[in-house]
């Protein structure tokens, strides 16, 4: 089985930075082969392009904000559109994980199955550092991540306490 978990976030925007640091917690872990760890950041064309390859499953890490207190943790199956509207940019970093996964069959290739780990930010404002109740949460997602990628929690997950799912 052939995994991608792609790290999302801008590290000069609060919060937003909640995916890279998920993913630089990831990397110093042992996962299962098969399993690969990248920090896409801000570059949401070449999670695009990464996504031509051949995946049995993608796990996106990002902030998502659903209304929740921050720190709350999501998993949500995402259900990409078809096609990408002519309003999806393509500047290379100004495509969100919905336009990017609407791009994907645009550049020719198909979208498996994703899921995204999302978590509530406090706040999304220029600055760096994650605030407490996101930072708190870095711990739990990476751990949810791993029982995802080794099939100890169905995707999506199937409850875990703190752990809220839904569709994207």
């Amino acid at each position: 089985m052939t995994i991608l978990v792609a790290g999302l976030g801008n590290v000069f925007c609060g919060d937003d930075a909640f995916g890279v640091s998920v993913v630089e917690e990831l990397a110093r872990r042992s996962l299962p082969a098969g399993v690969e760890v990248r920090d896409f950041g801000i570059r949401g064309i070449h999670l695009a392009y990464q996504l031509l390859e051949p995946y049995d499953l993608v796990v996106l890490i990002d902030a998502v904000e659903r209304g929740g207190p921050p720190g709350t943790l999501y998993v949500i199956e995402a259900e990409p559109a078809a096609e990408p509207g002519p309003e999806v940019s393509m500047d290379a970093h100004d495509l969100g994980p919905d336009a990017v996964l609407s791009l994907v069959p645009r550049l020719g290739g198909t979208v498996g199955r994703v899921v995204v780990v999302g978590c509530e930010p406090a706040g999304i404002d220029a600055g760096i550092g994650l605030s407490p109740s996101v930072q708190d949460a870095v711990g739990t997602a990476v751990q949810l991540v791993i029982d995802l990628v080794t099939g100890k929690v169905a995707v999506p997950a199937d409850g875990p306490v703190g752990v809220t799912e839904g569709k994207l």
